[in-house]
């Protein structure tokens, strides 16, 4: 677990690319959405809990983690973080100690 007050810089040893929704008409008044890259950045990935709920019969699992980044003033929601074919949906960001060093999400993987 990782203070809010003390953290170790090499503790930020998990390369991500941040990713914004782009939304493109799609000839029928609705939208398509698809995601750019923003920016590649140095995290500390916790998984917090996995749960299994019955959804039709299966039983998918759903993993939340709590994702460490330097200071960052551009997320907004829709955003999402990958690790390769890992897919990080962002619930909720914050300064987890007001200083201003760093930003904590709190994310759930998206299972393709």
């Amino acid at each position: 677990m990782v203070s809010a007050g003390i953290i170790d810089p090499g503790a930020l040893s998990a390369r991500l690319v941040l990713e914004r929704p782009v939304e493109t008409p799609d000839g029928q008044g609705g939208v398509a959405q698809s995601f750019s890259a923003l920016a590649t950045l140095w995290a500390r990935i916790e998984p917090v809990s996995a749960r299994a709920e019955e959804v039709a019969g299966a039983m998918p699992v759903m993993v939340t983690h709590r994702i460490w980044l330097r200071r960052r003033s551009d997320l907004s929601g829709g955003m999402r973080l990958r690790k390769g074919a890992r897919l990080f949906s962002i619930h909720t960001f914050r300064d987890p100690d007001e200083t201003g060093r760093y930003t904590l999400c709190d994310c759930e993987e998206i299972k393709p």
